[in-house]
């Protein structure tokens, strides 16, 4: 189907998630091939047209974050998440009426966002732009703070490493869905010089993984 932004030069689609017996329809772009930056908006953002259309798909790391966060405990809790991209996680927590802020560096994340959000009946979401390499002095700290995939190259490591040292609370928890790319291990391994320690889950995020699982479920405690 067409994007419902006039003048968009994207396709976008729409997709039925339910978790737990809540249903989403969450819109997302056609397919991997797209590439639209009229602007400029993403190039000086740093996003290449390779990377572009990375936001606008529902991965199953961010289905299985989702999931995660259906049940978790976030009674009294900030919440911040990063790489937001469709907010699947965001509008879950949003629903629980948590204390949720999303975040991202896309040009479109919270157009993306909010759209999401009106089309499941809820509630705007906060957002805030929140690139990794620049230190943040508004955002403030959060007492949980999750992402789904967000480790993509072995630089990313140590520049979510910072970020997370920036944000998180002297007892906060981080959520991580780790599909395997390689670079699960070194987080916790720069996370435990932060005085976390870590849980891990293995588990299939395709239907077709067989076990031992190579996605990750890891949560960081301190």
């Amino acid at each position: 189907m067409p994007d419902d932004r006039p003048g968009a030069e994207y396709r976008t689609r729409l997709i039925d998630v339910s978790l737990s017996g809540d249903d989403y329809r969450i819109r997302a772009l056609a397919d991997r091939q797209q590439y639209a930056d009229p602007d400029g908006l993403a190039e000086r953002a740093g996003i290449s047209s390779a990377q572009w259309c990375l936001f606008g798909q529902l991965w199953p790391a961010g289905r299985i974050l989702a999931a995660a966060m259906v049940e978790f405990d976030v009674a009294g809790k900030r919440i911040l998440e990063i790489g937001c991209g469709l907010g699947l996680s965001s509008l879950v927590l949003q629903r629980r009426r948590a204390d949720i802020t999303a975040s991202d560096h896309h040009p479109l994340a919270e157009q993306f966002l909010r759209g999401n959000a009106a089309r499941n009946g809820l509630p705007i979401v906060t957002y805030h732009d929140l690139p990794w390499l620049t230190a943040d002095i508004v955002l403030g700290r959060f007492d949980l703070i999750i992402g789904s995939d967000v480790l993509y190259e072995h630089r990313h490591v140590a520049q979510l490493a910072a970020l997370l040292e920036r944000h998180a609370r002297d007892g906060a928890e981080i959520m991580i869905t780790d599909p395997g790319r390689g670079f699960g291990n070194p987080l916790s391994h720069a996370l435990h010089d932060q005085d976390y320690r870590v849980d891990e889950a293995r588990c299939a995020f395709e239907d077709t993984d067989r076990a031992p699982y190579r996605g990750r479920l890891l949560h960081y405690r301190r």
